[in-house]
């Protein structure tokens, strides 16, 4: 006869439902943080369902103790349950990821054979292509890469299932992605803090940097793909690693 999974204590249940009742508008507000950097196409609403799922697998996993608060756990897998949904409707072209990965690789060549920063106008010229149509492939390309800090690693959810690997992945990609940061030109780096630390909007942080909204979107577009490029050989050894 097979055992009968017992269901987990009463405590535990009304626990979980009061953290997913207070943080309710968490969802909310990542979801909405998210969308404004987004397709149209996105609905709000979509992203909100998505992050209610990952809120309540927050609230069923979250141990106290451990570190992190709940609010930062529960960011976490919000952040992953929206992205999740989106990667599955992949609204991009193939062209859009073919170019993204082209102008990775020659910021990745160029920061290599000098030893510099790579600027746009070299990158433009390494791919054989003016300016504008360089902007234009960057701020297609970060549409299709959702903006997402968390997204750039290439690290698995946490949601699959307990894993060492994960865990130690994770912990290696933060601190990749922190030095990454660090290294970024002033602009892009003030930039990074005002977007993703402060939560402004793009019109915000224009007014701030003294740029025109457009302009904070192509330095935007930019740093993500510098990251991007800075971050393969991180992502190529986590690869190797998992594969030995």
């Amino acid at each position: 006869m097979n055992a009968v999974a017992k269901p987990p204590p009463t405590g535990a249940h009304s626990e979980a439902d009061r953290l997913v009742r207070r943080h309710a508008e968490l969802v909310k507000r990542i979801a909405y943080h998210l969308c404004a950097r987004l397709p149209a196409s996105v609905e709000v609403d979509d992203l909100i369902q998505a992050g209610m799922l990952g809120l309540l697998e927050a609230a069923a996993h979250y141990t106290e103790g451990k570190g992190a608060t709940f609010e930062t756990f529960a960011g976490i897998r919000i952040r992953g349950a929206m992205i999740d949904a989106l990667r599955k409707l992949d609204w991009a072209p193939r062209s859009v990821h073919r170019r993204s990965r082209a102008v990775a690789q020659a910021i990745r060549e160029i920061e290599r054979d000098t030893g510099g920063e790579a600027r746009a106008g070299d990158i433009a010229a390494r791919l054989g292509i003016d300016l504008d149509e360089y902007h234009r492939i960057v701020q297609d390309s970060v549409s299709c890469q959702l903006a997402s800090l968390e997204d750039l690693g290439g690290v698995d959810s946490p949601d699959q299932g307990p894993d060492p690997f994960r865990e130690v992945a994770d912990l290696g990609f933060r601190a990749a992605l922190v030095r990454a940061i660090a290294g970024l030109p002033e602009r892009e780096r003030l930039l990074m803090a005002l977007y993703y630390q402060e939560e402004m909007n793009l019109k915000e942080i224009g007014l701030v940097m003294g740029v025109t909204e457009s302009r904070v979107s192509q330095l935007h577009g930019q740093a993500i793909t510098r990251l991007k490029a800075r971050l393969a050989d991180w992502r190529d050894a986590a690869g190797k690693a998992r594969e030995a």
